[in-house]
């Protein structure tokens, strides 16, 4: 395993707030829970107590996505990189996805997506981490970790997104709650 590759999954983690326990794969430990901080905050998000279908389709200018378009992207985007990270073709297209409007709809996308990556994450180790792999959106060949920890990277820069959007409607944010 590469220096870098370490140090760089030892960044990610830290900034979470979140600790992986010392153990027989530290690294791939810190991945998971990093991931684990990351999907949860969407999956709260989407499911507090205002959220509600107005919610959804809210978006405070025209040229972003609504709140829901933001989680639907993440559901889809999840299966593209876990699929990366898994070796094989996505299941789902990330583009289905994006146009899904109900919220019951889109929780329950974001749920499958989470599931499929579950998986890959669950069978993690510090060896398979290091192992190379396609990336996923042609970005070529690297660490199994990378793709790991930018579907991690994705889902919190998003949900930078979402308690910008919570804020605006006068909602305390899932994290700020806790």
């Amino acid at each position: 395993m590469t220096v870098g590759l370490v140090a760089c999954a030892m960044a990610v983690t830290a900034g979470t707030g979140v600790r992986a326990q010392a153990g027989a794969n530290p690294v791939s430990d810190a991945i998971r829970a990093m991931y684990d901080s990351a999907k949860k905050n969407i999956k709260d998000s989407a499911t507090i107590a205002e959220a509600t279908q107005a919610i959804f389709d809210f978006k405070p200018v025209d040229s972003v996505r609504t709140y829901g378009q933001i989680v639907a992207h993440t559901a889809g985007a999840n299966y593209e990189i876990c699929a990366g990270a898994k070796g094989e073709k996505a299941p789902n297209s990330e583009a289905a996805f994006e146009k899904l409007t109900a919220m019951a709809e889109i929780v329950k996308a974001y749920d499958g997506s989470v599931a499929y990556c579950d998986a890959v994450y669950k069978s993690l180790t510090d060896k398979t981490a290091a192992e190379t792999i396609d990336m996923p959106f042609g970005m070529g060949k690297a660490a199994r970790a990378q793709a790991l920890i930018l579907n991690s990277g994705h889902l919190n820069e998003h949900y930078g997104n979402l308690v910008t959007y919570m804020r605006i409607k006068g909602i305390v944010p899932p994290t700020s709650r806790r």
